[in-house]
């Protein structure tokens, strides 16, 4: 299912998401119909933006929250031109974070990233964009200032749900590295060691949460 008052948009990814195999059950343009719609169609998963009528302030966002709540297995990737700190963090941690996103338009330059995101989320994955991380995180200015620079990257891609390879890979440098990277990261944010990438991006958010 598709929120997104947008309509050219909307009618955009409905197109997008069904020639990639996808079947979109409803697109609505306003929170209130997002709501009606998940209660009659039961989607597998909700693609969202977080500014939508009748208020245009953050109502899609508390929309997906409210969802959430009522269905923790729902798989809600938030698809914003702008993070809404408020509720930003509060929606990455509900049902324990696992089938949940939040990605900036403005950010996403390929279109099978986006439809490989949603794939994830679906899939109870979780994908957080990097700049959603440091803008949550400037909330925490102290331990932040812990990460070089190098680090807060890594810690980025982490949040992407990306693997050490992956990230060897995006950085240009060895996996050996990498690991020593997250291992230092994970000390200087007093976060626990984990093995897999979805506690490792369970980590981040539980230290976004305080």
């Amino acid at each position: 299912m598709i929120a997104e008052d947008a309509v050219l948009l909307r009618e955009g990814l409905v197109g997008l998401l069904e020639r990639f195999g996808h079947t979109v059950v409803a697109g609505v343009g306003d929170a209130p119909a997002l709501e009606s719609a998940v209660a009659e169609h039961r989607p597998d998963a909700v693609v969202t933006d977080v500014r939508m009528p009748p208020g245009f302030s953050d109502e899609g966002l508390r929309a997906a929250l409210r969802l959430r709540r009522l269905r923790p297995d729902l798989a809600v990737l938030v698809l914003s031109q702008y993070v809404e700190q408020t509720y930003a963090a509060e929606l990455l941690e509900s049902g324990g974070g696992a089938g949940v996103g939040y990605l900036l338009k403005d950010r996403i330059g390929d279109v099978r990233e986006f439809v490989d995101a949603l794939d994830r989320v679906a899939a109870g994955g979780t994908v957080v964009d990097p700049e959603v991380v440091r803008q949550l995180l400037r909330r925490r200015r102290d331990p932040l200032g812990r990460l070089t620079p190098r680090e807060q990257e890594v810690l980025g891609l982490i949040a992407e749900g990306r693997s050490n390879a992956s990230i060897a890979k995006e950085l240009v440098v060895t996996d050996a590295a990498v690991a020593k990277h997250i291992a230092n990261i994970f000390a200087k944010l007093d976060l626990p060691p984990a093995a897999d990438g979805h506690r490792r991006v369970l980590a981040v958010l539980a230290y976004l949460r305080g």
